[in-house]
């Protein structure tokens, strides 16, 4: 069968750098750090104290009292980002066809914050079970799905994907498929993301993998700089509406790019560390380019997975330089997560939107924080350091790996009718 082609046509942000997608945009390529001391519960006895939180979010502004009490903050994040790319779409909810519009949202771990609160509480108690009636819903990490769906009236294909830090590349990559199948004409897609609490912090912690910078937490997200120490921990969420490209055309849509190919691997080595030599990753960029049908000279932007991990930033790099060959040192690579952090299971959106961005404005946002090389990092490779610069790229590429092992790629380009 002759596959669909699958195109974006509108975005939704909720980021530490901004809580839409122009002050997001604006504040990556004005290279702003969005790290600072945690304020959403007290630190003083916890190894890192500083991440990149949300800026003046207030529920009470999207959700009314009792609205808001049935959504774990990583949910609301989700509606509220899918709300920006709803509009911006500007899809008319009354002429679609409801039963081809689906929902693919992921998280990584949903709703943390919930659980916290439940189990602190009942620990607190008598040992009377006082469990809240909304405790399992607000909970799991599909209840996203099932929200927006609802307030969309979506009722094509709706559900959760869970892949740690590669879930909402996943949740794209899904979305993609249906529809370039047959199976669906839209489909708002993305990730969401709460784990700035004590969970989040203490656990990231206790596997040495997040950030202790607290004197200096600006430059706490270091990608592929010799004195990284782990990675920032972000929270928010991120929204693509992809769409069938005649229904987009059809119904006069703006494009923002095309979806172009996309790849999926597993490193089958550890569960927390990449493949020293980046084989998983290398696999999911080469299965991406198949898919697209171009060249490793095809590409021209690589936003990587660049944590600021010791391990991860050494492999990713190699996978890079072992699959691209010279070429590799041609593209315009970057980490946008020296500037957002991680944002755990909505990364993946939201460097898909930065890399949507890029393709759509000609530039390419910085890898802040960069002050020593690594001797075991190809320095040779152009990793776009401290400031954005203009470049009329044709294709980006988004990289997004998960604990487990879990790697997933996808290639955009500019929209050619």
């Amino acid at each position: 069968m002759k596959l669909k082609r699958v195109v974006v046509t509108g975005l939704g942000a909720l980021t530490p750098l901004g809580n839409t997608i122009n002050d997001f945009w604006n504040g990556l390529i004005n290279g702003v750090s969005s790290a600072d001391s945690i304020t959403h519960f007290d630190t003083s006895k916890f190894k890192t104290q500083f991440a990149c939180e949300l800026k003046n979010y207030d529920a009470k502004a999207h959700f009314d009292r009792k609205e808001a009490r049935k959504y774990d903050p990583y949910a609301q994040y989700g509606l509220v980002a899918s709300e920006e790319a709803i509009k911006d779409s500007g899809i008319n909810l009354e002429t679609i066809d409801l039963d081809r519009a689906g929902v693919i949202w992921a998280s990584g771990i949903g709703g943390l914050a919930t659980f916290i609160h439940e189990v602190v509480s009942f620990a607190r108690g008598d040992g009377t079970p006082r469990f809240n009636p909304f405790f399992i819903p607000k909970m799991i990490a599909d209840i996203a799905a099932g929200h927006i769906s609802i307030k969309y009236g979506f009722r094509g294909p709706n559900f959760a994907t869970v892949s740690a830090c590669a879930s909402s590349a996943n949740a794209i990559i899904d979305s993609y498929n249906y529809i370039r199948l047959g199976k669906a004409n839209i489909f708002i897609s993305g990730g969401s993301e709460a784990a700035i609490n004590e969970a989040g912090i203490g656990g990231f912690n206790a596997m040495h993998a997040i950030s202790t910078r607290n004197d200096d937490p600006k430059t706490g997200s270091r990608p592929f700089d010799k004195d990284r120490d782990g990675f920032v921990l972000g929270e928010g969420g991120g929204a693509i509406i992809l769409e069938e490209l005649e229904h987009a055309l059809k119904r006069g849509a703006k494009i923002y790019a095309e979806v172009a190919g996309c790849g999926l691997s597993a490193d089958a080595y550890h569960m927390t560390s990449p493949h020293p030599d980046g084989l998983g990753a290398k696999i999911s960029m080469k299965f991406a380019l198949e898919d697209a049908e171009m060249k490793p000279q095809d590409i021209d932007h690589i936003n990587t997975h660049g944590t600021s991990t010791p391990l991860g930033d050494i492999s990713e790099p190699k996978a890079i330089v072992d699959l691209f060959g010279e070429h590799a040192y041609k593209i315009n690579i970057n980490s946008t997560k020296s500037m957002t952090g991680h944002l755990l299971g909505a990364a993946g959106a939201v460097e898909a939107i930065a890399s949507v961005f890029s393709l759509k404005n000609g530039i390419i946002p910085p890898t802040i924080n960069h002050f020593t090389d690594d001797p075991e990092i190809d320095n040779k490779l152009n990793f776009t350091y401290h400031k954005a610069v203009k470049n009329n790229i044709s294709t980006a590429l988004s990289n997004t790996f998960g604990f487990g092992g879990h790697n997933a790629t996808i290639i955009f380009k500019k929209f050619i009718e």
